[in-house]
């Protein structure tokens, strides 16, 4: 697949050959559902916890006697039904995760490429660099690329001032190609790649 290479100025300074083999294969939105489901299960902290009878607070005396009241017959003031009881079959500590194999999750992410490559909704760069830690020139740079939801993908550690001018946009996010995940390239409309991250994801994936 040939693409062409812009620069920050939105302008076309070359082209590049992408694999078909990560960024042409048939997207299959069942793949792209299972490792959705399981990298935001993964991330769940799972601590939720409640007080049941036994722990909430409370005496554990007879509230009033069995019989003669012509009330019903309750042995305890910490008893679901009552304010500040114990709550029943409520959240405990448990772990959220699943299993997805490691053919799955690669699958899934030529999926994800492949779909915003099908899309028209991938983009090439040479560099992301700038020379200033300025978020006003990161919203030149959106507006000449045509950007306002995107995802910036880079190879290696991402330039300190792109990084800082970048980090206060809500809607841009920017990942090492090491983190590249489909969650995160499917919640923007467009992907954004640096030439040396296309390779490396090629490396990584095909």
């Amino acid at each position: 697949m040939q693409v062409d290479v812009k620069n920050l100025a939105g302008e076309v300074v070359g082209s590049t050959e992408l694999n078909d083999a990560v960024f042409a294969v048939p997207v299959r939105r069942d793949i792209l559902h299972r490792v959705v489901t399981w990298q935001l299960a993964k991330r769940r902290a799972g601590t939720h916890k409640i007080k049941t009878r036994g722990e909430v607070s409370g005496s554990t005396a007879k509230i009033y006697k069995q019989k003669g009241t012509g009330r019903a017959r309750h042995g305890s003031k910490r008893a679901n039904i009552f304010r500040t009881g114990g709550r029943a079959f409520g959240p405990t500590p448990r772990d959220h995760s699943t299993d997805l194999t490691k053919k799955l999750r690669k699958l899934g992410l030529r999926c994800a490429l492949s779909a915003k490559a099908g899309a028209g909704q991938l983009i090439v760069l040479d560099e992301a660099a700038l020379t200033e830690p300025k978020t006003r020139l990161m919203g030149g740079v959106l507006d000449k690329l045509g950007l306002g939801s995107a995802l910036f993908v880079v190879a290696g550690e991402p330039e300190r001032n792109f990084a800082l001018a970048s980090r206060n946009l809500p809607t841009i996010d920017l990942l090492p190609q090491e983190g590249a995940n489909v969650y995160d390239i499917l919640r923007r409309d467009v992907l954004v790649l640096t030439r040396d991250a296309a390779k490396l994801l090629e490396e990584r994936l095909a």
